[in-house]
């Protein structure tokens, strides 16, 4: 029997993982362990020698959950280490709430959780809907059909390893997919302060959406996107260049 375990970095009741979860299990047995609470722009964190709870749960649609009162990387780091069926056939974690395309791969749970799958050896999905506003099991009815069909055909694929893929799906009826490489985002960040108390915020990112081929141009007009991510942060095309460096001591 075909397992597949989904999270994500929006908390274990949020409605996008509800969505995935239903959809793909026409698939197989779907097993789910996610944040307690919401773990947004988490990066690729991993609790180490603290002590977390962890809890059995049943989602708004009966479905039971493990809920992680850690990072999107530690759901998939303790569901290896014994806390759900290990190995699983797939990782699929989303759907989040926004897009996260270019610069955002870096912060975002959602994406480093499917990260975090393939450094155990597991083949994974990130998902994310460019939608800031959704909040219902319905409004991710059409990222979830998408979401869907790109599993089925990972199922009978293979990824090369340290590689995830990462799928970004527009507001609204989808066009079509798209494959793509990362765009680059603009952050719009604010600073608030009171007395010794900061806050960072502002209003969401936006990016170059006018560059053929990347994430934000297809999401921009209509199409999902997806986007190959390796663990593999090496520079190689400035190898050389950096060789060239008096870098002697």
């Amino acid at each position: 029997m075909t397992t597949l375990l989904v999270t994500n970095d929006d908390g274990v009741h949020a409605p996008g993982l509800q969505a995935l979860a239903e959809a793909i299990q026409q698939f197989g047995t779907v097993e789910i362990a996610a944040p307690s609470r919401n773990q947004s722009a988490s990066g690729h964190k991993k609790t180490l020698f603290d002590d977390f709870n962890i809890e059995e749960v049943t989602l708004k649609n009966g479905m039971s959950a493990l809920s992680v009162d850690g990072s999107p990387a530690d759901c998939i780091a303790v569901s290896a280490m014994g806390l759900r069926p290990w190995p699983v056939r797939m990782v699929v974690s989303g759907i989040n709430r926004g897009e996260n395309m270019g610069q955002d791969v870096t912060y975002s749970g959602t994406v480093t959780a499917a990260l975090e799958a393939v450094i155990h050896g597991v083949p994974a999905l990130a998902v994310s809907l460019s939608n800031r506003d959704a909040d219902t099991v319905e409004a991710y009815a059409e990222a979830a059909r998408v979401a869907a069909a790109v599993v089925k055909t990972m199922l009978n694929q293979s990824l090369p390893p340290f590689t995830i893929l990462n799928l970004n799906v527009p507001e609204g009826k989808v066009k079509g997919i798209r494959l793509t490489r990362q765009g680059v985002r603009i952050y719009r960040d604010e600073l608030e302060r009171d007395g010794n108390t900061i806050r960072i915020v502002g209003e969401p990112p936006t990016g170059k959406t006018d560059e053929a081929g990347t994430d934000l141009w297809a999401v921009h007009n209509g199409y999902a996107s997806i986007t190959p991510i390796h663990l593999d942060l090496t520079a190689h095309q400035f190898m050389a260049d950096l060789a060239a460096w008096d870098l002697s001591v």
